[in-house]
């Protein structure tokens, strides 16, 4: 049964959170968590104090809270396999990072735990291996309208939930009264993982037709740019590879989307974008990373392409994967 975390009235309206249920982390091929302190208080943007962090199964983002403001453990949800993790920048970013894993353990629990940023320095288990910087990160939303993105800044609210079922692990966030240039709308985005995969299915829906909104691949050196279609011309995907981990090593990622809903691939300074059609339909694609250092990872290009080919054709088939 889940329960209301008991706060302060100062904090009542700033933050609400419920308690996670109970799940087997030791014996899961997949889980999320969004883990929150609140024994603090803010100061400003930022959160001051709190003892720990409590891992919730929902949460109401706090009016105060923007990037770095210390309140969430590594600044959003995250969501991982028994192959790779991610987290999501629960912020105006609205980014998606990878953790490269090195075990086939579940992670997340420990990660950011000891120190608020220690993830970025490599462990036993692994690092947050991605630089998102300014750019969209990996299969992230955002909106490109008049060549610029124009990111969550404004959102008079955000809610984020988090489940763990037998085979599944996901994230999704609900945010209320989205507003970018003349517009606002609600906004909707599921992100799922499956146990011995790379990939996340990233299932979005919008309130109300607008242009621009769009996913895509943050832009780093040394790096490859593919483009493929299936032969059914239904599905394609954009991917890059090269020695672009923060390690540095090898590090493919790769955004799978159905051709029919998408207006045009953008290619800017920051980012490859992957802009769709104005819909009010549930569209959903798949985001993935792979590190050349996790457990029998992929190692080279050419096993990166072999893979993206090999799901290609399964979407090819079955329409998804």
């Amino acid at each position: 049964m889940k329960t209301v975390i008991t706060i302060s009235s100062a904090l009542l309206l700033s933050f609400t959170a419920v308690h996670a249920q109970k799940y087997d982390v030791k014996t899961a091929k997949t889980y999320a968590e969004i883990s929150v302190k609140t024994d603090g208080k803010w100061e400003g943007r930022k959160y001051i104090g709190g003892t720990t962090f409590n891992n919730v199964d929902k949460l109401k983002l706090a009016p105060e809270h923007t990037d770095h403001s210390f309140d969430i453990r590594y600044e959003g949800p995250g969501w991982e396999s028994n192959k790779i993790g991610y987290r999501l920048y629960l912020d105006w970013r609205n980014a998606i990072d990878i953790f490269g894993k090195k075990t086939s353990a579940m992670v997340l629990p420990q990660v950011g735990q000891d120190n608020f940023d220690s993830y970025h320095e490599m462990s036993d288990w692994g690092a947050d291996i991605l630089k998102a910087g300014k750019g969209i990160g990996i299969g992230s939303i955002d909106r490109y309208l008049n060549n610029e993105k124009l990111h969550f800044y404004e959102v008079d609210s955000t809610i984020a939930t988090v489940a763990n079922k037998t085979n599944e692990s996901g994230v999704k966030v609900d945010y209320y009264g989205w507003k970018t240039a003349s517009d606002k709308i609600d906004f909707t985005s599921e992100l799922s993982i499956k146990p011995d995969q790379l990939y996340t299915k990233h299932t979005i829906r919008a309130s109300k037709e607008i242009s621009g909104i769009c996913t895509g691949i943050v832009k780093q050196k040394n790096t490859e740019l593919f483009k493929k279609e299936s032969k059914n011309k239904k599905w394609a995907y954009i991917a890059t590879y090269g020695t672009q981990s923060l390690v540095p090593d090898k590090l493919g990622m790769a955004i799978f989307y159905e051709v029919k809903t998408v207006e045009s691939l953008v290619d800017t300074e920051l980012d490859h974008l992957i802009v769709f059609k104005p819909s009010t339909k549930t569209n959903s694609f798949y985001l993935l990373g792979a590190w050349e250092q996790e457990k029998d990872g992929i190692k080279s290009q050419e096993e990166f392409v072999k893979y993206l080919d090999q799901k290609l054709e399964e979407l090819n088939k079955k329409g998804k994967i």
